[in-house]
């Protein structure tokens, strides 16, 4: 069962099912809009990204052995983030080089009473872990522990 995508132009995410987690999925054009669509799908798994403000950047870099690997690191780094810093984000821009990322993520600290988070993310995992373009398109996914 797939949960309704979110849709700009070439760019979406979308969620999967899975028993008590939830798979994120990234698509888009290029490897970079692909992570960064996953992104947007971690945050949907917590609250609606559009609910979230770009009030303040964050960096990250992370770099893996592999895209997969890759993809479970920027997101746990994203989750890191938002775990220390108590923030959710809603924007996020990726630029990818030999399996190293350099990325930013824009946000504001967590309002329980406007973003009403549905969950905590606790990390990616190997579930479901894919990084492949098909049909002229990328897709990013993974299953995240929530």
């Amino acid at each position: 069962m797939t949960v309704p995508a979110k849709e700009r132009a070439d760019r979406r995410w979308e969620h999967f099912a899975h028993a008590a987690d939830i798979g994120v999925r990234g698509i888009g054009p290029t490897k970079e809009a692909a992570f960064e669509q996953a992104a947007l799908a971690l945050t949907a798994a917590l609250t609606e990204p559009e609910a979230v403000a770009d009030r303040a950047r964050v960096g990250i870099a992370c770099h893996a052995p592999d895209d997969e690997l890759l993809l479970m690191e920027w997101l746990n780094a994203l989750i890191y983030a938002m775990a220390t810093r108590k923030m959710l984000f809603g924007r996020f821009h990726v630029s990818i080089r030999d399996h190293a990322l350099k990325g930013e993520a824009w946000g504001e600290p967590i309002d329980a009473a406007r973003h009403a988070p549905a969950a905590e993310a606790k990390g990616a995992t190997f579930t479901a872990l894919s990084v492949a373009e098909e049909n002229g398109r990328w897709i990013a996914q993974c299953v995240v522990d929530v």
